[in-house]
């Protein structure tokens, strides 16, 4: 009865060990899909590495752009302190209202011009009468004095404390008016100005005859 009953089992293991191997069918129609899907994902999968690298590429160009624009953006705000800085002029002229001698005096004195026709670039100061060359370049300057009867006018023009243009008049009676203009190169922070000599006088009222005028003719 054991040796049936072995007999049926080595019969059966063959048909059971053929039934593992054997794979499972697939529908059809549940394989093209399969495969369908599987192309469709692969084709998202290089969209997306297509995309991912075309942002990467748009984000360097990015950073270029912005540092072109930075770069641009500096040379506009240079462009713009260079040109205010290119524009320096003043004109003035040495009383405000009224009439008035000046001198003469034992010492050589700062003459202070008080009224202010113009003063673009606020180089010149009228509360010292000095101008400070905001910027290395050229510059013209203008002086004018009128003598106050006897006593002889002068107006000395100087650069750095050092004497460079005079304007002089003297006659036996009555006013006169002198003038002088000079050109100079100056660095920047140099500092002109004009002097009353000693025991001169200078005579002036509302018609503003002594002037100080000067401008920046080009950067260097």
């Amino acid at each position: 009865m054991e040796n049936a009953g072995v007999f049926l089992l080595l019969l059966l293991m063959p048909s059971l060990h053929s039934a593992e191997e054997t794979p499972i069918a697939c529908p059809s129609d549940t394989c093209t899909e399969l495969s369908k899907l599987s192309v469709a994902l692969a084709e998202q999968n290089a969209k997306i590495e297509q995309l991912q690298a075309e942002n990467q590429a748009q984000a360097a160009e990015l950073l270029t752009l912005k540092a072109s624009s930075t770069v641009i953006e500096s040379k506009v705000e240079a462009l713009t302190q260079d040109r205010t800085v290119s524009q320096v002029a003043f004109s003035t002229a040495l009383l405000e209202s009224g009439s008035q001698t000046f001198g003469p005096h034992d010492a050589e004195t700062t003459i202070v011009y008080k009224h202010v026709a113009s003063n673009i670039g606020n180089a010149y100061n009228p509360q010292t009468g000095i101008f400070i060359a905001p910027v290395k370049g050229v510059y013209h300057f203008e002086i004018y004095a009128l003598s106050n009867g006897n006593s002889a006018g002068e107006a000395y023009l100087k650069k750095n404390g050092v004497g460079i243009f005079m304007a002089h008049e003297s006659q036996s009676s009555g006013r006169g008016t002198a003038g002088n203009a000079v050109t100079l190169l100056l660095e920047q922070r140099d500092v002109v100005y004009v002097t009353l000599p000693a025991n001169r006088q200078l005579f002036d009222n509302a018609n503003h005859h002594n002037t100080f005028s000067g401008h920046l003719l080009f950067t260097m």
